[in-house]
């Protein structure tokens, strides 16, 4: 059996939303848009997810849109919102604050559109802990152009949690709207969009035992944008095209379970993760935990075993059964260092020598144990490599 380490990159699908997908393709094949009883029955469950979703996070059914992913919802603000309005004649584009820490779906928006001179970008730095610079931020909150203000919630390669409702509260405070890419949070912390000001948030289904290819956007009441995809009523026309209605229900009942589950998972998660660090401590000298360690998700361990590779040891661990990650998953293969550790003051060699291990559904302390023996005897076969 192999021990599955990367559940920041994805989560397995948990056996109830198989088990309600599998009963829609099978037995409800209709259009959510057709009148008839099919379509009926698939809207209703369209919209009982969409009541799940929203009671995971706080807000109102009519605030939750179905998109593709957290990508396409990242997306569809980003654009939205800094083309949407701008006058072309204008003396400047609109400004985006974001910070060098952004998930690709993010970052590279935000290059595109300073490239094509439709915005301009600007990036706050972290600290060493991968925390943000407040007073930077709020200093670039307060420039007359600045239209908006996206930021990841959680970090998905260190799990570093950044103090949402504070950074909300400024950004509330300067007039400027605020996208939250909550995507690796959903499911792990609380995410509460009564007690966070986010205008809009991003989220994906299979980093909390969803199916992929499905997530959601909230628009908060009062916010609008255009629709990235047109070509249809569906969502309220903010995104044509029928509704997966199976990846929806999957989504929907990942909710469910993430709202009933939350305060164990946090529990569960945090003591595997604590256990795999410690036995780690106690096995591998020198060290280093990327990401300040009272702020991160429950569930994720950056580490560096200074002078291994990580890719040597990443392609040891998968031929002894042991799935990790040394970095985001949309980089996987790839040699160039994280650009999220080289913000945070890493140089690259050290970058290349960190590895991101989450935990989730279905780890136990076995497992955990095991991966450690093993991590131990190729770190120390990897730094004898190394010295060669």
């Amino acid at each position: 059996m192999r021990i599955y380490l990367d559940h920041n990159a994805t989560t397995p699908l948990r056996e109830e939303v198989v088990d309600a997908m599998v009963a829609v393709l099978r037995n409800e094949f209709g259009n959510p848009s057709s009148t008839h009883a099919e379509g009926a029955t698939a809207r209703r469950r369209v919209e009982d997810a969409r009541a799940e979703v929203a009671a995971l996070l706080g807000v109102t059914p009519d605030e939750v849109f179905f998109t593709g992913g957290a990508t396409e919802s990242n997306n569809a603000v980003l654009h939205g919102v800094l083309t949407a309005d701008h006058d072309p004649h204008a003396d400047a584009p609109p400004r985006v604050v974001i910070s060098e820490v952004e998930h690709p779906s993010v970052l590279e928006p935000c290059q595109i559109l300073e490239d094509a001179g439709r915005a301009r970008v600007s990036r706050i730095a972290v600290d060493t802990d991968g925390r943000i610079d407040r007073d930077a931020l709020r200093g670039a909150l307060a420039l007359p152009d600045t239209a908006l203000v996206s930021l990841v919630w959680a970090n998905n390669e260190t799990g570093v949690v950044l103090p949402m409702a504070e950074i909300a509260s400024d950004a509330a405070a300067a007039g400027v709207p605020l996208h939250v890419d909550a995507t690796q949070g959903v499911g792990k912390i609380p995410i509460d969009l009564r007690e966070v000001q986010a205008d809009f948030l991003s989220c994906s289904a299979h980093k909390l035992g969803g199916p992929k290819g499905t997530g959601a956007l909230v628009v908060r009441a009062g916010r609008s944008l255009p629709p990235l995809l047109a070509g249809g009523p569906q969502e309220r026309r903010r995104r044509g095209g029928t509704e997966n209605v199976a990846g929806i229900v999957g989504l929907g009942v990942a909710c469910r379970l993430a709202r009933e589950e939350l305060e164990e998972r946090g529990r569960r998660y945090s003591a595997l993760r604590d256990r795999l660090w410690s036995g780690m401590q106690k096995r591998i000298p020198d060290l280093r935990r990327n990401g300040a360690p009272e702020s991160v998700l429950p569930n994720t361990l950056n580490v560096e075993i200074c002078g291994a590779p990580g890719e040597v040891i990443l392609q040891a661990l998968d031929l002894e059964g042991v799935a990790a990650s040394a970095g985001a998953a949309c980089h996987s293969g790839a040699i160039s260092p994280s650009h999220v550790l080289t913000a945070m003051g890493r140089t690259p060699e050290q970058a290349r020598s960190a590895l991101r291990l989450s935990v989730g559904h279905g780890v136990d302390e076995a497992q955990v144990d095991h991966a450690v023996s093993l991590l131990a005897e190729l770190a120390e076969r990897a730094r004898k490599m190394e010295a060669s």
